[in-house]
């Protein structure tokens, strides 16, 4: 379906009548005449040739992915071949960029997969909370949609699908944005720092300054890259670059005088680390072939957007000492724990208590609290558990996520998606599977290493494929001791493959 537009036909007869001007007269008029019925590819050509596309590469998350193969970022990359597609029999879902602070758009080209949306509306945001409709389609069969004629200011753009043209989901090869790019990282106009080199990152994670965006070029970035400056609410800090621009470390090196802490010579072997740096974004790039992949420690307000995190030895992602107040969304995780299988989740939610000493606040405990995990793909190839909430953390949201538990390695009790030992906990709209090879034990799983943690755990409307080989979608170890502050299973959420069922406890309707 093609959306034409009297906005676009004045602005193509505006460029042809600027270009008759230049010629005899006789030639402008057979110019004009001819203008006035352009074929679909002029049209096309003269409409890219005044716009900018602000969309390919730009950060991208999404409601919910139907495996890692499909994430988000497919949407925007520029590949015809590639591709993000939803959860399948499920409304509404969503789909949404990130432009930039202050974007402006005029144009949207919806390119679907057979997996349509007979109705939805694109929509911009400032905030990515309160939205504005640009368009409502309530008529949609699939095809192209070139949706010209917009007008509409924001850093985010969504596209967001409330009815599904097929039984499946909802699935696009490209959305590509056209209008005035906004400011990375949704900054106050800090400048742009351009790396290409190692040790240009380097230097610029050193002197990076509030509001400033750290861009990397494509290529392999090898060393210890640690940044110790936090940015502001109002100004955060931007470290971004394609897949394409790759952060590795081959490290450790060197000895650690007590805790886990920058200088004295040590090479933590972590790809990217974030010390004491609230208010960062880090979005795009990926980081691999590492000890560890990103770690903050006493970071708040850190957003991990459109990630890739991969060949990992250990953890891939890590919020540590207290970091707190966190969104890793649409990014993904896969092969992690190559050196130690037992060590080696996907994302790693605070502290266990025997590393307090090291990681904890006044309080205690680690408190990494109030992070949210959204619309990543984890899996394949993680060793250990997919997320390992730990206790003494508290108030995080887990939704829209994709588990691949292909390769889970049964070592360290490393046999579920999800540990939760923390509080508080919500888990919803997340889609989970496992096949061979791998030790399955149950999807979700909750333990209580610390008095008064491991409850208050909500899961609602996920949807569990067991593989017939796991025993419960939702396993909670003890009722006892949650006896103040119950764990809760309602009945929005579906399992297949199950040895034993959707839970061991009663569902709450």
């Amino acid at each position: 379906m093609s959306h034409a537009r009297t906005t676009f036909h004045r602005r193509l007869l505006a460029v042809c009548a600027a270009a008759a001007l230049a010629l005899p007269l006789g030639m402008a008029t057979a110019t004009a005449a001819t203008a006035a019925a352009p074929s679909p590819a002029e049209a096309a050509a003269v409409t890219a040739a005044v716009e900018s596309l602000i969309s390919q590469g730009r950060p991208a998350m999404a409601s919910s992915v139907e495996t890692s193969a499909f994430p988000a970022s497919a949407a925007f990359d520029g590949s015809s071949s590639t591709r993000w597609a939803s959860v399948e029999g499920v409304d509404p879902q969503w789909i949404q960029v990130d432009l930039g602070a202050g974007a402006s758009v005029s144009r949207v080209v919806l390119n679907w997969e057979a997996a349509y949306a007979s109705k939805y509306k694109v929509q911009v945001s400032a905030d990515g909370s309160s939205w504005t409709t640009l368009k409502d389609e309530t008529a949609g069969n699939g095809g192209t949609d070139d949706i010209t004629g917009l007008s509409g200011t924001g850093r985010y753009l969504r596209i967001y699908g409330t009815a599904r043209g097929t039984t499946y989901g909802y699935s696009l090869y490209e959305v590509k944005v056209y209008g005035t790019a906004g400011t990375p990282g949704g900054g106050t106009g800090g400048t742009v720092i351009d790396v290409s080199t190692a040790a240009q990152l380097s230097t610029a994670l050193t002197a990076a300054t509030p509001g400033q965006t750290i861009r990397l070029a494509p290529g392999t970035y090898q060393g210890s890259f640690v940044a110790t400056t936090p940015g502001t609410a109002s100004a955060p800090i931007t470290i971004t670059g394609p897949r394409t621009a790759i952060i590795t470390n081959d490290g450790p090196s060197g000895t650690l005088n007590g805790c886990p802490h920058p200088g004295d010579g040590w090479d933590s072997g972590y790809g990217l680390w974030l010390y004491g740096a609230s208010y960062w974004n880090i979005t795009g790039l990926t980081v691999a072939d590492a000890k560890k992949g990103i770690v903050l420690d006493t970071a708040t307000h850190v957003t991990i957007d459109g990630v890739l995190v991969r060949d990992i030895e250990d953890e891939g992602v890590h919020f540590r000492k207290s970091s707190a107040d966190g969104v890793i969304k649409n990014s993904e995780i896969t092969r992690t724990g190559l050196a130690q299988p037992g060590y080696g989740e996907g994302l790693y939610l605070g502290s266990a208590n025997s590393n307090f000493t090291c990681y904890a606040d006044s309080s205690g405990r680690d408190r990494s609290d109030r992070v949210q995990v959204i619309g990543n793909a984890f899996g394949p190839g993680i060793a250990a558990e997919h997320i390992d909430i730990k206790e003494g953390t508290e108030g995080g949201v887990v939704r829209g996520n994709s588990f691949d538990g292909t390769g889970l390695s049964g070592q360290n009790s490393a046999d579920s998606w999800i540990d939760v030992k923390g509080n508080g906990y919500l888990f919803e709209d997340n889609t989970g599977t496992f096949s061979s090879p791998g030790t399955f034990a149950n999807g979700y799983e909750t333990h209580n290493p610390l008095t008064g943690y491991g409850c208050g755990n909500i899961w609602r409307g996920n949807d569990s494929d067991l593989g017939d080989v796991g025993g419960y979608a939702v396993f909670v170890s003890s009722t006892s001791k949650c006896s103040g502050n119950p764990n809760k299973v309602y009945a929005s959420n579906t399992v297949t493959g199950a040895v034993n069922g959707l839970t061991n406890i009663t569902v709450t309707p």
